[in-house]
């Protein structure tokens, strides 16, 4: 039991009577009976908030949650006593998530139920616990609080954002991908494979145009292709120290797996297979698998992934992935990279080469940009204006000269590296280079 407001305030003026009675002796007997009547209005009070049952609690709990995207948790109250329940409600999230719209204050008629609901926002990646939901009943006169723990403690998981998957496929549905910068291209090559036949349209070549069908149908009749599917998709990332960086709320290690998780999707939709490796200090390996469920078996395999304190060994990752992965596959390294990686880079790269078609993808600072656009107003802005510039350009030549050795590469800040390795995929699809 908790003493109430009330009950503090009425205890106050009772000593302010007590000041006076001892100044002015006929309100002694006043003072007395005050007291005894707080008292014993107290006990009663306490006594009928003990011996009242508190509601039950049901809570409406999501089995993972998207990293850094708002989600609403309900708590339901159910009051299975006669007498209406003055209450406030806290629940207990992990220590990982923001809270939003809590504590909250409740009446509860009797035999009636009440559905609250309140926002979380996931910070880390991971398993967690919710614990007990603490709820503070007020007695009848509003003397005395008592606390209460209802309902059950829930695990939950908090998985890379998955919820730019649920966009990217609506928009899939709908043929308006160019709406989040997934770009259409023009096929070219001789990669693809047959789809059906179908009636000639505008701007379809001549090649494509079948005779034998034109000439049984009586008029123009095309093939129609798609892309090669049944190939592979690896996707090698580094969990080094380097991927601790942050941009905005996420690490880069955060930033690699929603990147990686899109792209995953996408290749499961072209009917490909998709696998996962890790490298730098965690080594795990998914080998390549088909149909949409595999989805959810690479977030169950990389949720709780976290960025180490080794430095990255390409050369070992790259020995590791040949030797767990021996059919010709698309291997997409997400990284970052430094000038100190060029000893050791290029060769494993060029080893990955010989079975397989390599894909680098690195993460690039926002803070890098944002040096570069902010105004320059005394010699030190200047200076660091240069610096980063030259920075940059290094970075840039490093990477014309992987370019020069046939690697396909990315390089840009971690917002941008889902489209970028979305546009890139299917570039590598249309050129048929797989």
């Amino acid at each position: 039991m908790i003493p109430a407001p009330a009950l503090l305030i009425c205890f106050g003026l009772t000593l302010l009577l007590a000041v006076l009675a001892s100044v002015l002796p006929a309100l002694g007997l006043v003072w007395w009976v005050a007291l005894g009547v707080l008292i014993l209005g107290a006990a009663i009070d306490a006594w009928q908030l003990w011996r009242r049952p508190g509601p039950s609690l049901t809570r409406q709990l999501p089995q993972a949650l998207p990293l850094g995207v708002d989600r609403e948790i309900g708590l339901r109250l159910e009051n299975d006593s006669a007498h209406l329940q003055d209450l406030s409600v806290y629940d207990h999230p992990p220590g990982s998530m923001a809270i939003h719209d809590l504590p909250q204050r409740v009446q509860l008629p009797p035999g009636e139920g009440v559905q609250l609901n309140y926002r979380v926002h996931p910070l880390v990646r991971g398993s967690f616990a919710f614990g007990q939901t603490e709820l503070r009943l007020r007695s009848p006169w509003k003397l005395w609080d008592r606390r209460l723990r209802v309902g059950e403690m829930e695990a939950v998981r908090v998985y890379p954002n998955f919820a730019a998957l649920t966009r990217f496929a609506l928009l899939a549905t709908d043929h308006r991908l160019s709406q989040i910068g997934v770009l259409k291209r023009r096929r070219r090559g001789q990669g693809m494979d047959f789809h059906q036949l179908r009636e000639y349209r505008e701007g379809d070549i001549q090649r494509q145009i079948d005779w034998k069908a034109t000439s049984r149908m009586g008029r123009l009749i095309s093939r129609e292709y798609q892309d090669e599917r049944d190939q592979q998709i690896i996707l090698l990332v580094d969990c080094g120290r380097r991927m601790q960086a942050r941009d905005d709320a996420l690490s880069h290690m955060d930033h690699v797996l929603n990147a990686a998780l899109l792209l995953a999707y996408v290749a499961l939709r072209q009917g490909d297979a998709v696998g996962l490796a890790t490298f730098g200090g965690t080594s795990r390996f998914v080998a390549p698998r088909k149909s949409m469920a595999t989805i959810h078996g690479l977030m169950g395999a990389a949720f709780d992934l976290q960025p180490t304190l080794h430095s990255p060994d390409y050369l070992m990752a790259a020995r590791d992935l040949i030797v767990r992965q021996r059919k010709r596959a698309l291997v997409v390294i997400l990284s970052n990279l430094r000038d100190e990686d060029d000893d050791t880079l290029l060769p494993s790269l060029q080893l990955l080469q010989e079975r397989h078609l390599v894909l680098l993808a690195s993460l690039r600072e926002g803070i890098l940009g944002q040096s570069l656009r902010a105004p320059v107003r005394a010699l030190e802005d200047a200076l660091t204006h240069a610096a980063t510039a030259e920075y940059l350009e290094r970075r840039r030549d490093n990477f014309r000269r992987l370019s020069g050795h046939g690697i396909s590469s990315v390089d840009v800040e971690p917002a941008q590296l889902p489209l970028a390795l979305v546009n890139r995929y299917i570039d590598v699809k249309r050129a048929g280079r797989l």
